[in-house]
């Protein structure tokens, strides 16, 4: 079964690719697939974001199987943000992602309250129309100072709740037992699996 991820960043390919290994999935990514993508994520929520890209790769790749997702990290006291702007939240899309977990420890500066949690959306689009949507979550707190080398994104300033170490220090094994993607893609599968089951019927 072949299916277009909707995204040309490689490493959440390889971690998408990963968590896939058991199910009889192809992941291509949108390079792969010949495409050239990049719609405008207005969405007020995750969900509204993966939708949006979903729909753009699924038209443009003429109706195979898309799957796109819209992740991010929510910060209680800060009322949510970065939330859905989690990768411009310098309000520069370039910048590296040191660049914005840095900005986000100058902003939680002498803040004791640093709950926060990742979140996943996922939308997946069918050939017959039909759409698999799935979300998972990822609660811990926010570092005082980075630590480890790993993952990408907000993960070395990020403790899982039940963890001593960072999200950067965990293996990607335990990353992905633990993550908002890996728990958004495991109940994906399981729909996925019902799916291909009612279809050969």
């Amino acid at each position: 079964m072949q299916l277009i991820l909707a995204s040309n960043n490689t490493k959440k390919i390889r971690e998408l690719r990963e968590l896939l290994k058991p199910y009889p999935v192809t992941v291509r990514s949108q390079r792969e697939a010949g495409l050239s993508v990049d719609p405008e994520e207005t969405g007020s929520t995750f969900e509204e974001n993966a939708r949006i890209k979903a729909e753009a790769v699924f038209a443009a790749d003429g109706g195979r199987m898309t799957l796109a997702d819209d992740s991010g990290l929510m910060v209680d006291a800060l009322d949510g943000a970065p939330g859905v702007r989690s990768a411009r939240y310098t309000g520069r899309h370039d910048d590296s992602d040191e660049n914005r977990w840095r900005l986000l420890l100058k902003n939680l500066e002498g803040v004791t309250q640093r709950q926060a949690k990742f979140v996943c959306c996922i939308c997946c689009l069918l050939p017959d129309g039909s759409r698999i949507e799935t979300r998972g979550e990822c609660p811990g707190r926010i570092l005082e100072a980075p630590r480890g080398s790993g993952g990408f994104g907000y993960d070395p300033v990020f403790q899982p709740e039940g963890k001593t170490v960072s999200m950067a220090e965990l293996s990607a094994e335990e990353k992905n037992e633990i993550s908002h993607r890996g728990k958004a893609l495991r109940e994906f599968a399981k729909r996925i699996e019902e799916y291909l089951h009612a279809t050969d019927k």
